[in-house]
């Protein structure tokens, strides 16, 4: 809207209001409705074209030497993209001299029910481009680029009883997770959390006001290799039997998460109640890549397409799926507002369950073979191999 137009419409307005305010405030509602439609089909065109939005660095936190706490206010125009659920991250959109860009995934520690700023926590790694230009760089003021929330790394229900272990910066999902639980559910948390030293413990001064003000619900349990050297499996196990049969949640190091898989599965759990958090270097970058343009009269025949059937939020969807094309790029296309976030199998946010059919990826950093067998594949990657392919995102 410009400037003259609306200054226009104002006086308009107050016009009208000398002669009829119930007029007036019809009129004055009515440009109301006008701009939030515009704005609601302004947010629908950056969720369906793949598009950032923007964010500005509000406080800066040094949590410890190495690890830093950005907090950000969506700009406006834009807060309505960042509902979250606790455990999801965002992706940041940090610049480069040599490419123009990078993007890199970083987990929310801030939990839904605080409202007020989103908040990141980003540990400085030796050879890590993103975190070492966040935690060098991120000053109050600052303007990020960044995708909306996603991954699945979330509990299905706030009253479950947790058992969750971090490494490091493991602890940031691991964190909006537990206080989500604390806050707005019933469930209990025990915490068995590992790091190198005591300086390197990430959130300590607010997990312990947390297990004081909630001694029945929360018990944390620190582990520190300077003391207590790397957890084995044997000793993770051990610390973990009591509360084995409780849905479990795991981020942090490589090698953490998979001492802490083989402890879980050495007690027995349920593979599918052990939630592992995984982050890859992305090779590629969402905010320098078109959406998808899909023709599906390219095709030279019939034969080279296939035929998807999508269950997502409770609707169901048919579409022609050009055997050349991914699906979550024939789901944009369409219109379908499906799940993502680094469009190159280095995420799980895309991740849905093959029903019926056939389909192979391109690519796969995060699915282990058990998930694979289960018939979980991600969107982003997936292209058909049988002519009909039935998937649900629940």
């Amino acid at each position: 809207m410009e400037i003259d137009s609306t200054g226009t419409e104002l006086v308009e307005r107050m016009t009208v209001a000398e002669i009829d305010p119930d007029m007036a405030q019809l009129e004055a509602n009515a440009v109301l409705e006008r701009d939030q439609l515009e704005a609601d089909v302004a947010l629908d065109t950056v969720r369906q074209a793949g598009a950032f939005a923007s964010v500005r660095v509000v406080r800066v936190v040094r949590e410890t030497e190495d690890a830093v706490s950005l907090e950000l206010a969506p700009e406006a125009g834009h807060a309505g993209m960042f509902g979250y659920k606790p455990g999801q991250f965002l992706t940041l959109r940090i610049p480069s001299e040599l490419t123009g860009s990078v993007s890199r995934c970083y987990s929310l520690s801030s939990a839904p029910h605080e409202g007020g700023s989103l908040k990141v926590t980003v540990k400085r790694t030796v050879s890590g481009y993103g975190s070492n230009w966040l935690c060098d760089n991120a000053v109050e003021g600052m303007a990020l680029d960044v995708l909306p929330p996603a991954g699945l790394f979330t509990p299905g229900s706030l009253d479950s009883d947790l058992l969750l272990f971090a490494g490091g910066s493991g602890i940031t999902p691991v964190l909006s997770i537990l206080k989500s639980v604390l806050a707005e559910g019933a469930g209990h948390c025990t915490l068995i959390y590992a790091n190198q030293h005591e300086n390197s413990v990430i959130f300590a001064a607010e997990l312990a006001e947390l297990a004081a003000a909630h001694p029945d619900r929360l018990l944390v349990l620190h582990w520190l290799q300077s003391v207590q050297g790397l957890p084995s499996v044997e000793q993770l196990a051990a610390l973990a039997k009591p509360w084995a049969g409780r849905e479990a949640f795991v981020c942090g190091p490589g090698p953490f998460m998979d001492a802490v898989s083989a402890a879980m599965a050495a007690l027995g759990a349920d593979r599918k109640r052990v939630h592992v958090e995984k982050f890859v270097s992305l090779s590629g970058n969402p905010f320098e890549t078109d959406s998808a343009t899909v023709d599906i009269d390219a095709a030279d025949d019939a034969g080279d397409n296939a035929t998807a059937r999508v269950e997502l939020d409770g609707e169901n969807h048919e579409v022609t799926w050009p055997r050349s094309q991914t699906l979550l790029d024939v789901l944009l296309a369409g219109g379908i507002e499906a799940p993502y976030s680094c469009r190159e199998g280095a995420c799980s946010a895309c991740v849905c369950r093959v029903v019926s059919g056939e389909v192979s990826m391109r690519r796969n950093e995060v699915l282990e073979d058990a998930d694979l067998a289960d018939g979980y594949v991600l969107a982003c990657q997936s292209v058909p191999v049988t002519d009909d392919v039935s998937v649900t995102y629940s």
